[in-house]
């Protein structure tokens, strides 16, 4: 197919004629002249410069108070435990006027030697109808090395009330609590066991 080559209309005409006529040259009867070599070669102009404060990084952050241990606090883990016992008789253990009828120091036993201890020890409670008993762990010494995995201070501590909530003694542990300071305070704690059936 051969390609005609394309004229103008006369309306077409007479509409580039117009658009020329409106136009101006930029300097009419001035050849074009080349950019010389010290335009080409000028700097870029510089940016405004902002005056900005003085600024430090952390200056403005609110120092976060909390500490990165997610568990709870033992002492308000311990405490936020339902009742489960009479309340009068609770305020008086809590307060160190009943008496322990049997009391277990766990004072310088690793976790494998303190558990089955533990164990025998309430069972034995159990056995022989007592109610209130004392169990000693210390309240432990800081041993952490640094490393990445925090040591837990006062290992026996934070494990034997979890022993308590466990089988084979959790059928038989009513209520466990801090015990008063004449007692060892937070170095030990009071376990009411229910009455045998």
């Amino acid at each position: 197919m051969v390609r005609r080559p394309r004229h103008l209309s006369t309306e077409d005409k007479v509409l580039w004629k117009k658009v020329a006529d409106s136009t101006e040259r930029l300097q009419p009867g001035r050849p074009r002249a080349e950019p010389s070599p010290v335009e080409l070669i000028r700097k870029p102009p510089e940016p405004p410069r902002v005056k900005s404060p003085t600024f430090r990084v952390g200056e403005s952050a609110k120092a976060d108070a909390r500490s990165h241990n997610i568990t709870p606090n033992l002492s308000d883990s311990v405490a936020s435990q339902p009742l489960s016992m009479d309340r009068k008789t609770f305020g008086k253990m809590k307060k160190g006027r009943l008496s322990p009828e049997g009391r277990l120091d766990l004072h310088g036993m690793t976790i494998a030697q303190a558990h089955p201890v533990l164990t025998r020890f309430i069972l034995d409670a159990v056995a022989m109808d007592r109610r209130l008993v004392l169990v000693i762990t210390g309240k432990g010494k800081h041993r952490d090395d640094g490393g990445p995995i925090p040591v837990r201070h006062g290992v026996l501590r934070h494990q034997v009330p979890h022993w308590l909530r466990t089988m084979p003694l959790r059928p038989h542990v009513l209520q466990i609590t801090e015990a008063h300071l004449k007692h060892g305070g937070q170095g030990a704690y009071y376990v009411y066991l229910r009455r045998r059936r």
